[in-house]
């Protein structure tokens, strides 16, 4: 499948002017493919607009504030915030563990906690839906799913709904609005290829610079393997793992896809190096139970805060794992993100 051109940074600014002194335009007229990155040529470039809904702070916690109801995430400009869920023995998720019972290391060297809270706090989303040829069928199953996962969500979540086939559009930016995002999901045009990697990537890099929220995430659904992306895997997950990246959670409606194991594998890969989960239903029928999984998990990690030893401005890849043990608990399992990139983003196309 031939990929179509997107428009140029420039070209955005002026569509977007364009219905500004026109707010009567057509909403369909308003979708507009994501611009290229001018410094990589990849899929990186931020999506929407800035935002007012959430404003930038310093210190230590993300709290609602007093005059606009709005939350803020304060953190000291060295610390690593990581979101952490933690299992027993039984696969049941610990909601009840303090912070001498957990233990931080970056590349195996332990790290003193700095901050710690166990709440449910707003996170902005990303949900990040295949839009492609074989997904036709799949996709009002897929949408009431995703919806339910905003309603079993955090309230004041903000989140935006991007459509993916050979290319990837931004159909609802940031909101909390059911039926908002409900008309975003509803832009289907089923055909084309898959650029999931291409999405994922455009999907961490508006998270990140259009969104006040510290907590981010991103669920996807597809049911293939990526033909399409200029983005490899490795790109991709290199660009997710940038320190402050988002959490993937996917679903892989794979069981027609040709080369399922490949698919399998990359959406496993995303979401264990980021510290989220990846999920196989076997029938369409399982994926509502999934999105309200998903919800859960969100709503119930712990966020950790530390200084790491080795100052970020080193740069490089920072290997992390968290440890917890408690009384009255056998073993306990913590699952965050493996590591991220100290530092710079790296450029699309590193290796």
């Amino acid at each position: 499948m031939r990929r179509r051109n997107k428009f140029s940074l420039p070209i955005v600014f002026a569509v977007t002017a364009l219905f500004l002194v026109n707010p009567g335009a057509d909403a369909a007229d308003r979708r507009m493919m994501f611009a290229d990155s001018q410094t990589s040529g990849a899929a990186g470039q931020s999506m929407g607009a800035s935002r007012g809904e959430a404003e930038a702070s310093s210190g230590a916690a993300q709290n609602a504030d007093a005059d606009n109801g709005t939350f803020v995430f304060r953190k000291q400009v060295e610390e690593v915030v990581l979101h952490a869920t933690v299992i027993d023995d039984k696969q049941h998720i610990v909601t009840s563990l303090d912070k001498g019972d957990f233990n931080v290391y970056e590349d195996g060297h332990p790290q003193t906690i700095t901050s710690f809270r166990h709440e449910d706090i707003p996170v902005a989303m990303g949900i990040v839906v295949d839009n492609s040829g074989s997904m036709r069928e799949k996709r009002a199953k897929v949408n009431a799913a995703a919806l339910n996962l905003v309603r079993s969500s955090n309230p004041n979540d903000q989140v935006f709904i991007v459509n993916f086939n050979d290319e990837y559009y931004l159909d609802q930016d940031f909101t909390s609005n059911i039926n908002k995002l409900k008309e975003g999901l509803e832009k289907i045009e089923a055909r084309g290829g898959t650029a999931l990697y291409d999405a994922v990537v455009a999907s961490a890099e508006h998270l990140k610079k259009d969104s006040q929220l510290e907590k981010k995430v991103i669920f996807v659904v597809t049911d293939g393997e990526d033909n399409e992306s200029g983005e490899t895997l490795e790109q991709a997950v290199r660009r997710l793992q940038v320190e402050g990246g988002p959490t993937v959670y996917a679903l892989g409606i794979l069981e027609k896809e040709e080369h399922p194991k490949h698919a399998k594998r990359a959406l496993q890969i995303m979401s264990e190096r980021t510290g989220g989960l990846a999920f196989f239903p076997q029938t369409l029928d399982e994926v509502d139970a999934i999105s309200r999984t998903v919800a859960h998990d969100i709503r119930t990690q712990y966020t950790i805060g530390y200084k790491p030893t080795t100052p970020k401005n080193q740069g490089g890849y920072r290997q992390v794992k968290v440890d917890a043990k408690a009384h009255g608990y056998g073993k306990l399992s913590v699952r965050t993100k493996s590591g991220y990139y100290a530092g710079a983003e790296p450029a699309s196309g590193a290796q």
